[in-house]
């Protein structure tokens, strides 16, 4: 009986141990396996090299600078090693003093960590030709690495700084939405380098190599190569120069858009600032002087500028008026200087008025009587949806990053923002662009486009990625059929500003060029006008600050329109006198290099 009970524990536990070889060897094959495979796999991340940005001749605006970034053997901090660390630290100094043991010591133990396995960069770039002396001397120390590294650099500097934008180190939210973030160690910070940042970064590789238990590495298993991206921008860099050269004034902004297509081919926010400032670094005195400047050289004004439009909205708000069956472009208003309501005055322009006066009229004196008493008349329940539909108060979507929408004023919005009612008077101030209104010059180079073209455009930098073209289609329905019908005679009203006796802008926008501008000026206030005050102070005799901005906003050929150009000067003044040298000679420029062209000169050569 002993011997049955003895030769049954030995059936079992031989079946057990059958069932166990059975299951490790056949039903775990493949989980150990595959943890084989782990271990001697060993995948690394190849970072893609940022793609460079160039202007529509494929001359550079941003590259890479190739270079090198030195660093030291993880977990040197501790007490054990901290004097081979100091030796490390020691020599690199000595190889180049302008790098101090202090600065090497304090991003070393900044950076290190007990987690770390990989380098710590103490110098993350050094440019090539001042690498090479000392490469074969840092490469044969045992605790110090040196890789290949790139380095952003803008050959231009300051220009187009806003537009083109630079990139800085990755801070903590970039790495959370963007993995690539994390392994090139820098992103977008501002500009097109920011809006485009997943495209210029590019795709990243991978590496698989065979490694052996000691990490030593047998074989390369497969190898997917980085992808870059480069862009091709609409700017000419050429006319980007120009616009430099020609807006002397402190500080505005200009923009040159092709009509029909929303195509940017210069634009500038000024003042504008060295790029290369930035990428590796500022310091906290040049941050300092930059941030305190009153002419805000950090903001870009061409679309996180808010300004009063001024005069410039004279013509969406006519259409909207016009739209209304309620005043037609034939009816005349008498003009007499200022309108009384409610007990306060509403000033024209022009001290005693401009006499009897029709649509037309009303746009190429840029008469605010005209404008105060027709949109009495309809109300702002008609004019604040047509100027929403061309553009206002809302984005235009160009391709710059945080653009501001701005405010086209009304009931709706003054009840919501306020919580109060709107009223008459306020009506009348919104009716020639003041009060409550604000746009950016984006906003009213689009509007502009609209005016020539009778199409909404969306303003872009972006000509190709590589070498695909990408299109941005205008949108012929922003406003129906029956709302354009006014755009004739307000077209017509833009060509007497700058071409009739009377016109806001017929003597200051001479130019050389063989054809014809239509334009309209705009002198928007930032500091009230007293009910006590009989005579307005000329602006030439206020403070800087007090004075208005100056806008001008222009597409030509008048009767072929291709171009519009659209500027702003801060505390200008007058938008004629101080826009119209400008726009003239941007336009004489466009045509001396072809862009613009008209049936009796064909010469172009873009």
């Amino acid at each position: 009986m002993r011997i049955k009970i003895v030769l049954s524990i030995v059936f079992f536990v031989c079946i057990a141990l059958l069932i166990r070889v059975y299951y490790i060897s056949i039903k775990s094959n493949a989980y150990y396996e595959e943890i084989a495979k782990q271990n001697a796999i060993k995948v690394d991340e190849l970072a893609p090299l940022r793609g460079v940005i160039l202007d529509r001749n494929l001359n550079p605006l941003s590259i890479n600078r190739l270079g090198f970034a030195i660093g030291i053997t993880p977990r040197m901090s501790v007490k054990s090693k901290r004097e081979l660390l100091e030796n490390e630290i020691a020599f690199l100094s000595s190889l180049m003093p302008e790098y101090s043991v202090e600065s090497l010591t304090k991003t070393y133990l900044k950076a290190d960590s007990s987690y770390n396995h990989d380098y710590v960069n103490v110098i993350d770039f050094v440019p090539y030709d001042k690498m090479i002396p000392h490469f074969a001397k840092i490469a044969q120390r045992e605790y110090t690495s040196i890789k290949i590294t790139s380095k952003r650099h803008y050959p231009h500097g300051a220009l187009a700084s806003h537009i083109i934008g630079y990139v800085g180190k990755s801070n903590t939210q970039d790495v959370a939405e963007d993995e690539i973030a994390k392994l090139v160690g820098f992103s977008g910070k501002t500009g097109i380098e920011k809006y485009y940042n997943a495209v210029l970064q590019g795709v990243k590789g991978e590496k698989k190599t065979k490694v052996t238990a000691l990490n030593q590495e047998i074989e390369e298993v497969s190898k997917t190569l980085p992808q870059s991206n480069d862009l091709v921008l609409s700017l000419d860099l050429e006319l980007q120069r120009y616009l430099e050269t020609v807006f002397d004034e402190p500080s505005g902004a200009v923009i040159v858009m092709n009509a029909k297509n929303g195509e940017i081919l210069a634009a500038a926010s000024f003042p504008e600032y060295d790029l290369n400032t930035f990428v590796g670094g500022i310091s906290q005195e040049e941050w300092s002087r930059l941030a305190n400047d009153l002419k805000h050289p950090f903001t870009n004004k061409l679309v996180n500028g808010l300004y009063p439009p001024g005069s410039v909205i004279k013509m969406g708000v006519g259409m909207a008026i016009l739209n209304t069956g309620i005043i037609t472009p034939q009816t005349i208003i008498e003009s007499t200087g200022v309108m009384e309501l409610g007990g306060r005055l509403f000033r024209d322009w022009k001290k005693d008025g401009h006499g009897m006066v029709s649509y037309i009229k009303a746009i190429q004196r840029s008469c605010d009587d005209y404008f105060y008493k027709t949109s009495l008349k309809v109300g702002i329940d008609n004019i604040a949806p047509f100027l929403k539909k061309v553009g206002f108060g809302q984005k235009t979507g160009v391709d710059l990053p945080r653009e501001f929408v701005g405010i086209v004023p009304s009931r709706e919005w003054k009840k919501e923002r306020f919580g109060k009612g709107w009223s008459q008077g306020e009506t009348l101030i919104s009716s020639i662009g003041q009060g409550y209104f604000l746009v950016t010059p984006m906003q009213i180079a689009k509007y502009t486009a609209f005016l020539a073209t009778g199409n909404g455009v969306t303003p872009h930098f972006l000509h190709k990625v590589n070498d695909v073209k990408i299109d941005f289609p205008a949108d012929p329905n922003i406003v129906t059929p029956e709302e354009k019908r006014f755009l004739k005679v307000t077209r017509d009203g833009m060509y007497e500003v700058a071409n009739v006796p009377g016109g806001t802008a017929l003597n200051h926008l001479k130019h050389n060029a063989p054809f014809k501008i239509a334009a309209k000026t705009g002198t928007a206030q930032v500091v009230g006008i007293s009910q006590t005050d009989k005579k307005r102070m000329r602006e030439e005799d206020m403070e800087y600050y007090h004075r208005s901005h100056a806008w001008l906003t222009t597409y030509a050929p008048h009767d072929n329109p291709q171009y519009v150009v659209t500027v702003l000067v801060e505390h200008g003044g007058h938008g004629g006198s101080e826009g119209g040298p400008i726009a003239a000679k941007i336009y004489d420029k466009l045509y001396e290099m072809g862009y613009i062209t008209i049936p009796e000169a064909k010469e172009g050569k873009k």
